[in-house]
């Protein structure tokens, strides 16, 4: 797992305390219209107390990061992350908004900036602080269920109707294992009465111990056909240090026998054929493909090998940038499920429009796309990585209900 340099972490110290000068300077705009001179003197005390006791912790946790055995590492990680953006972002916006508003002239007048400033400043800081702590405490774990119907004349219509759930990117050890928050998942996904479930990569984060006591919830899971997986760039063990060799493949075959554990079968460059009737449609899963500096471990012609005379095939590739580059208009591969990007976490829905910066890194992002008559859904993630949270982008289940056409 990657340390943090302690030259970062003085920078991020720095940039912390000249924000909060920044943000104290025009605080005083507002107290100005506090008579009270202890209510002030308090809330200007208090203000500094939370800096000194941001700065504190982070210092705090550099230190322990440096120190603490490995399994410790990710939790402390994600409570820096969440209480630097908790506390760095909401005043970067204050002080832009009211910098703004003081130094516009052409907005309001003199007079009323003595009251409209702060107010609107007051609102600048405060609202994003909510909105983030809402991410952390509350949507990092407020479970959707996207449900999506695929219709296509390669489906035989003995599948007709057959529904598949899709989840992705669940990042364990990000749950520290707090097995009730999964709970709740399981159970929707359970009420959808699958006959299929996927999981399309990046089970961990990094190591086979965040899996430690999982098996009892992912073993929960029910489909009536089968539950199939992939692995995601986060499943190989690439980003940490390994003394050994040796060491990082113990970590990589305890995970693969982890799917096992919880009656998933793995999917490594290889397909599943299933038989209904005297139809037939191929599950087929790879492993990570991605661009540079991603690995590229999938090989789909050799998944492929078996299944040229299947007339559905619906393939599991963790990074939808595959589907570009080896997919469409290559093969006759129907849908592909993918995940990976977890819609960067963050994101605006207005009616059914959806942007989210991620957008400018992956051309399919989030949702269902069509070119022809090949399909893509990339799921937003079950759980998530780095920022402890999500910001109008819901961890999600996805519920695909296939559709036999002859349009």
């Amino acid at each position: 797992m990657r340390s943090h340099s302690i030259f970062k972490i003085v920078l991020l110290c720095l940039a912390i305390v000249v924000i909060d000068a920044l943000a104290f300077y025009w605080l005083q705009s507002i107290t100005q219209l506090i008579s009270s001179r202890v209510l002030k003197t308090v809330i200007n005390v208090v203000f500094w107390l939370f800096t000194i006791g941001l700065i504190t912790a982070i210092l705090i946790l550099k230190v322990r990061l440096d120190h603490v055995a490995i399994k410790k590492k990710q939790r402390l990680i994600s409570s820096l992350y969440g209480l630097t953006v908790s506390s760095f972002i909401p005043k970067i916006i204050f002080v832009i908004v009211i910098s703004i508003l003081y130094y516009s002239n052409y907005i309001i007048s003199e007079k009323q900036s003595l009251l409209i400033i702060p107010l609107l400043g007051l609102f600048a800081g405060f609202f994003p602080f909510f909105v983030i702590a809402y991410a952390i405490f509350k949507s990092a774990y407020h479970f959707k269920v996207h449900h999506v119907t695929v219709s296509s004349k390669q489906l035989p219509e003995a599948f007709n109707g057959t529904k598949i759930i899709q989840i992705s990117d669940l990042h364990i050890g990000s749950f520290n294992y707090r097995y009730h928050l999964l709970d709740k998942a399981v159970k929707k996904i359970n009420q959808e009465k699958p006959d299929f479930i996927c999981f399309t990569g990046d089970l961990v984060n990094n190591y086979a111990w965040e899996l430690e006591g999982w098996e009892n919830t992912l073993g929960q899971l029910k489909a009536t056909h089968g539950k199939y997986a992939i692995l995601g760039n986060h499943d190989y063990g690439d980003y940490s240090v390994w003394r050994t060799e040796q060491e990082k493949a113990v970590n990589f075959d305890t995970i693969k026998q982890f799917f096992k554990i919880i009656n998933f079968k793995l999917l490594l460059n290889e397909a599943d054929v299933i038989e209904r009737d005297t139809s037939k449609m191929a599950i087929i899963g790879i492993e990570n493909w991605g661009k540079p500096p991603f690995k590229q471990y999938g090989d789909l012609q050799k998944a492929l090998t078996d299944v040229d005379a299947v007339p559905f095939k619906l393939l599991l590739s963790h990074d939808p940038t595959h589907w570009t580059e080896e997919v469409i208009l290559k093969t006759d591969i129907a849908l592909t499920l993918a995940g990976h990007t977890h819609g960067m976490q963050a994101g605006i829905k207005i009616r059914k429009k959806e942007w989210s910066p991620i957008k400018y890194k992956y051309k399919h992002w989030a949702g269902l796309y069509q070119i022809n008559a090949q399909y893509l859904y990339v799921n937003r993630g079950l759980g998530w990585l780095g920022f402890p949270g999500r910001i109008g982008m819901r961890p999600e289940i996805t519920c695909i209900t296939l559709k036999a056409t002859t349009d």
